[in-house]
């Protein structure tokens, strides 16, 4: 078999657990199969380098934050290499140039736009394991790109798609895809199985298991993603195209705490405006989620919608550079806000969800900003300092929790 396995920095945060995983790199090529393994960088290593950054630069260029955080899956295939070489099996490591992995041309949050497999290929039939560096790709002027966040795992999908692999790992802290996060919901329990459709929900709402293009490009390309511990045995989390369990009417509560609201005030109440407003926005690729109209009067509207915190400051700036052809009284934001999700496809065939969730909240005592509904998935935008108090309640509400 092709196998494609991707460790995340947890997984190989110090010596002691680079040389637990290459130890579980090499029994899975002890069994006869390719292996081509992907790595994030170790531990906290990206956010230490992004605090390096902010002592220069608060707002640096993205070109060369993207030159600056690759570095730390390079260091990561390399120790991977030394380590499984150490236990006497050949490796070779290769970062994003060196695989032919292109993306588009946007710095801190590229996409992949084909993956060259003739060097990784080469190196399989030459019987090593390959470890490639996540996150990262080259745009056509063969500057280094990163993915977003948690990119790895769309870089381990995206090759097990490309090389036709028969099966993708995914392993990480958990042993799974949970409920809701067991570190947050203490009765928090874990799924055999889960659909593409949730799991994609579910990562877009803030559950950090896998990244939510990693699971599109899974369910484009039929590739059965497993989710596991890279610290047990334990057998994790199937996601694939239909699941066999009977279908639960919630599948699990996510949570993020890396949204922004962004209020515009006091716009012409006339056709298009909301139109150029987000046409604006999209133009500078400024992702939106939720958004919320206000009934026009006195001959102006507000119009609300929630950004990622890492897209505040060039929305505002956009913003407030466009504010008078936008007709805007007033631009405004609140960072203090946090979504909480609910995600099942039996949702969509059962009425009444959406006012458990809602009694869940009034019980808690906790307060609802917006509201995003679709046939899957509920979302609420609520003050930060709640999120736990929401998630716990809504969990118990559902009774999603493991029976006693």
């Amino acid at each position: 078999m092709l196998i494609v396995q991707k460790f995340g920095g947890s997984s190989v945060a110090n010596v002691e657990r680079v040389f637990n995983v290459a130890k579980r790199i090499i029994e899975t090529y002890k069994q006869g199969n390719d292996v081509v393994v992907i790595l994030s960088a170790q531990g906290d290593t990206t956010d230490e380098l992004i605090a390096k950054a902010h002592e220069i630069d608060l707002h640096p260029s993205r070109r060369e934050m993207d030159m600056l955080i690759s570095t730390g899956e390079q260091q990561s295939v390399a120790l991977m290499a030394m380590a499984i070489q150490k236990l006497g099996y050949p490796a070779i490591s290769l970062n994003a140039f060196q695989v032919g992995m292109y993306t588009n041309r946007t710095h801190s949050n590229a996409r992949l736009k084909r993956i060259d497999t003739e060097r990784i290929e080469l190196e399989l039939d030459r019987k090593n394991i390959v470890l490639v560096t996540g996150f990262q790709g080259i745009n056509r002027f063969d500057d280094i790109t990163t993915l977003g966040r948690s990119g790895s795992d769309t870089t381990a999908v995206a090759i097990a798609a490309a090389l036709k692999a028969d099966k993708c790992e995914i392993y990480t802290d958990v042993d799974g895809v949970y409920t809701a996060d067991p570190r947050i919901v203490k009765n928090a329990r874990k799924l055999d199985e889960i659909t593409y459709d949730e799991m994609l929900e579910l990562a877009s709402l803030g559950a950090k298991v896998l990244h939510n293009r990693s699971v599109e490009i899974a369910k484009k390309y039929n590739v059965e993603l497993v989710v596991r511990s890279s610290l047990t045995n334990a057998e994790g989390t199937v996601v694939r195209e239909v699941s066999n369990m009977e279908k639960m009417l919630v599948s699990g509560v996510a949570a993020d705490k890396n949204v922004a609201r962004v209020s515009v005030i006091g716009i012409e109440d006339t056709p298009g405006k909301a139109f150029e407003l987000f046409s604006l926005l999209a133009k500078n690729k400024i992702s939106v989620d939720i958004i919320l109209q206000s009934i026009g009067r006195d001959g102006t509207k507000d119009i609300s919608f929630t950004v990622a915190k890492d897209d505040l400051h060039d929305t505002i700036n956009i913003l407030k550079n466009n504010q008078e052809r936008l007709t805007a009284k007033d631009i405004v934001y609140n960072e203090k806000v946090a979504k909480v999700s609910i995600v099942g496809a039996g949702m969509a065939t059962n009425p009444g969800v959406a006012a458990l969730m809602f009694e869940a909240m009034y019980d808690a005592g906790i307060n609802i900003n917006m509201i995003s509904t679709s046939e899957v998935k509920i979302s609420v935008l609520i003050d930060e300092k709640y999120t736990e108090d929401a998630m716990n309640a809504i969990h118990e509400r559902f009774k999603l929790g493991r029976e006693e």
